[in-house]
């Protein structure tokens, strides 16, 4: 029933007829707002399309700025380990594998689940589908990663044939293409083998122990130079101080270049004929134990290069310098011993503190580990030292005889278990 005045019998004003006209009015100008609201939305939604449109134009062509700034492309290294599981059991291992039996790093297959096996892509609705090694495999031509469609996919700088794509702003990391490259050139295999740890392992040898100016050829040459046994000028050597407090290790260097590599090389090869036949190969001794007799200095051994390694595993430094002499021939001492497998070191035992050594001679085992140079030299991680552990037991280069001992006997032994590694 309509009111017919806004006053009531008693001429007061009415309310409730108020009332319902400032609700009127709020309903109003909220749909006015909701209209500018959802117009305003439009406006940005259309904006937003807009720019993403014109992105994908731009990034999607081979006309775009920032496909002329783009280089997808990476400089191989071979020193990059790649497997494609993220875990690798190291061979050998303990019964139950202990912390250096083992290499955790992302793998090829977690690489392309990353970047490629999302639900939106790969691992959803597109095909073909990246989560398997027999998927993944399909994209790739083993040890020829340039021929493989997974490498140029991640590669090309053709933006029409980019993968991932390149306005999912989500480029493949430089790492991460390393170890995929490294994958397919080694074999694209499911288990690494010698082609994946070598280069791995020697890296880490050649720049960790080397690093602080220790286990390089200019220390190894110096002390030689030091004692008078190479002639040298004072412009051919350096001083390096090796600071590990408290205490601080003064070493002579050779910096004449010329001559280091000489004498080095010269060195390795006296080594291996010296022991090879100690009669036949008298007038070849290692440099720094000819002449008159010295005491011999506590020099460390180059390991600057994968051959200065295998010369410190068949030769120990410990066998190639002595206190006392113990051979002389034409009036020249020599400090050198006789036998290269009376050693109670190696380079592994030396690195890895869960193994106990024998003497390949004696065999006799250590009754505490020497595994102090990964930490004090180094400063290696548990995946460095079981990638040179894989790589040492893996190597064809270094004989048996130190990897197992004399017919097979074992010469490694693990603390925990006791247990003892054999072919």
């Amino acid at each position: 029933m309509c009111h017919k005045n806004v006053r009531s019998p008693t001429g007061s004003f009415d309310f409730e007829v108020l009332k319902l006209f400032v609700i009127y009015l709020d309903l109003r100008i909220i749909k006015i707002d909701f209209m500018k609201r959802i117009s305003s939305l439009k406006t940005v939604l259309i904006l937003l399309i807009g720019f993403l449109l014109s992105i994908t134009i731009i990034q999607c062509t081979k006309t775009g700025v920032m496909a002329k700034q783009l280089n997808r492309n990476i400089s191989p290294d071979s020193t990059v380990f790649a497997a494609f599981y993220d875990f690798t059991k190291v061979t050998p291992s303990d019964i139950v594998p202990d912390f250096n039996d083992s290499i955790v790093s992302k793998g090829v297959q977690s690489i392309i689940k990353e970047y490629c096996g999302i639900s939106t892509c790969h691992g959803g609705p597109i095909n073909p589908k990246l989560s398997t090694y027999e998927e993944i495999t399909n994209l790739v031509f083993p040890g020829n990663p340039e021929a493989s469609k997974l490498w140029n996919l991640l590669t090309t700088n053709d933006l029409n044939k980019a993968m991932p794509p390149v306005n999912a702003v989500h480029e493949v990391a430089s790492g991460d293409k390393l170890k995929i490259y490294n994958w397919i050139k080694n074999g694209a295999k499911t288990t690494p083998d010698i082609a994946d740890f070598r280069p791995a392992a020697i890296h880490i040898i050649t720049t960790g122990c080397t690093s602080g100016n220790c286990h390089n050829v200019a220390t190894s040459t110096g002390s030689w130079a030091r004692k008078g046994l190479i002639a040298v000028t004072s412009a051919d050597t350096t001083t390096f101080a090796l600071v590990r407090p408290p205490s601080v290790t003064y070493y002579c260097q050779l910096s004449n270049v010329t001559l280091r590599n000489q004498v080095w090389n010269a060195y390795k090869d006296s080594v291996r004929k010296f022991y090879s036949d100690t009669l036949a190969f008298a007038s070849f001794r290692p440099y720094k134990t000819f002449s008159t007799p010295v005491v011999s200095s506590s020099v460390r051994g180059s390991l600057s290069s994968y051959d200065d390694i295998l010369l410190d595993i068949n030769y120990p430094k410990a066998l190639r310098s002595n206190s006392t002499v113990v051979y002389s021939s034409n009036g020249n001492n020599f400090y050198v011993r006789g036998n290269n497998l009376n050693s109670t070191s190696s380079l592994v035992s030396r690195i890895d503190s869960t193994m106990l050594l024998a003497n390949p001679f004696t065999g006799v085992f250590a009754t505490s580990h020497q595994g102090d140079m990964a930490y004090s030299d180094g400063g290696l991680t548990r995946n460095d030292i079981a990638l040179i552990k894989a790589w040492y037991f893996t190597d064809p280069n270094i004989p048996d005889i130190w990897k197992y001992g004399k017919n097979n006997a074992g010469i490694f032994k693990y603390r925990k278990s006791a247990t003892i590694i054999k072919k």
